[in-house]
C-alpha cells in the first residue's frame, strides 16, 4: 500500500452519533496510520450553539492533537461543507475516504478502502469506492467486490482525478426530461428516482452534493466498487439528522453488517459492471426505497414540483 489516505470527517451537532461513529473509526485496522481531518458545520441558530459546542469537544477529546480540525464560524449546510472539505483534503493528498457523522464502521474498512483505492487509483472508469452497499442476499457468500454504474454517499472514498470533474450545475440534466432512455437509465432501469432528486436540486427545492456526484459519474460512464456485503451501516434514520427519516425508504438496517466474520474482499481484475449481480442489486435497492409506494411518491413529487 503505498499510503492510507486521510479520513475525512463531517459533524454538525450530534454528539452522541460522532461518538459511537469516531469510536467504531478508532476500531479499524489501519486507523493508526491515518491521518484524519475533522469538518464542523457552524451553528443555524442559537438553538444549536451549545450542541454544536459539544460535537466539536467530543471530536477534540476523542481525537486529540492525531487530527485537523477545520471548525466554521456560520452555518454553510452539508453541501457546501461536503464539496468544500472534499475538495481541500483531495488537493492536498489526491486521494481521501469520506465519513459523516452518523456512520457504523465495520473493522475492515479502513484497509479494503485504501487497498481499492491503491488497486484502481490509475483507472480514469473508477470514480469511487464505496463502502456501503444494499442488502442484497445473492452476495452473501461472495468474496469478491463489484463494480456498478450508480453512487452511493455513506462511507465512501475517491480521487483527485475523479473529483476535479464534478459537476456543480449539473450540466445537461435537460436531457433527462426529453429522453427517456437517459432518464431510465441515471434511474437503473427505474429502480430509483433519481432524475427527481436532480430535478428538485436544479430547481432550488433541495442543496444535495450526492446527486450532482452521481450525475456527474453518470455522464461519464463512470464506475463505483462496492463490496459483496456492507462494511457500513447508516444509524442515522431517528429524526436527529438534517434531512430526516424517509417515509417509505428502509435503508438504516444492514442485515449483513454482523454477518461477515472478518471476510477478506477481493477486488476484481475486469474493470465493468458485474452483470451477473447488477440485477440482484436493483432488486434489493427497489424493496429498500419502498418498492411501487415510492415510486408513485416520487412521480407525483416530480410533477407537482413537492
Amino acid at each position: 500500500m503505498s499510503f492510507f489516505a486521510p479520513v475525512v470527517v463531517f459533524a454538525y451537532r450530534r454528539p452522541d452519533h460522532l461518538h459511537s461513529m469516531l469510536k467504531s473509526l478508532m476500531l479499524c485496522e489501519g486507523f493508526s496510520q491515518s491521518p484524519v481531518v475533522v469538518y464542523c458545520d457552524g451553528p443555524r441558530d442559537m438553538a444549536d450553539v451549545e450542541v454544536v459546542k459539544a460535537t466539536r469537544e467530543l471530536a477534540r477529546k476523542m481525537l486529540g492533537e492525531r487530527a485537523e480540525y477545520y471548525f466554521s464560524e456560520e452555518n454553510l449546510g452539508l453541501s457546501h461543507s461536503v464539496i468544500a472539505g472534499v475538495t481541500e483534503v483531495l488537493n492536498r493528498f489526491g486521494r481521501a475516504i469520506v465519513l459523516e457523522d452518523d456512520l457504523d464502521l465495520d473493522p475492515s474498512f479502513l484497509m479494503y478502502m485504501n487497498q481499492a483505492l491503491d488497486r484502481y487509483g490509475d483507472d480514469v472508469n473508477v470514480f469511487q469506492i464505496s463502502g456501503y452497499i444494499h442488502d442484497v442476499p445473492q452476495l452473501q457468500d461472495s468474496a469478491e467486490a463489484l463494480f456498478l454504474p450508480f453512487t452511493v454517499s455513506w462511507g465512501w472514498a475517491t480521487w483527485k482525478r475523479a473529483w476535479d470533474q464534478f459537476d456543480l450545475e449539473a450540466k445537461g440534466w435537460q436531457g433527462l426530461i426529453s429522453d427517456k432512455k437517459l432518464r431510465r437509465r441515471f434511474n437503473l432501469d427505474g429502480t430509483y428516482d433519481y432524475t427527481t432528486m436532480l430535478l428538485r436540486q436544479i430547481s432550488g427545492l433541495r442543496d444535495s452534493w450526492a446527486i450532482r456526484w452521481y450525475w456527474t459519474v453518470f455522464k461519464s460512464n463512470g464506475l463505483v466498487l462496492f463490496p459483496p456485503i456492507s462494511l457500513v451501516k447508516n444509524v442515522g434514520f431517528d429524526g436527529s439528522g438534517t434531512h430526516g427519516t424517509g417515509f417509505f425508504r428502509h435503508f438504516s438496517s444492514a442485515e449483513g453488517f454482523k454477518a461477515r466474520v472478518n471476510r477478506n474482499i477481493e477486488l476484481p481484475v475486469e474493470i465493468s459492471i458485474n452483470t451477473n449481480f447488477y440485477s440482484d442489486v436493483k432488486t434489493a435497492l427497489w424493496k429498500k426505497n419502498g418498492g411501487w409506494f415510492a415510486y408513485a411518491f416520487d412521480h407525483l413529487k416530480r410533477l407537482f414540483n413537492l
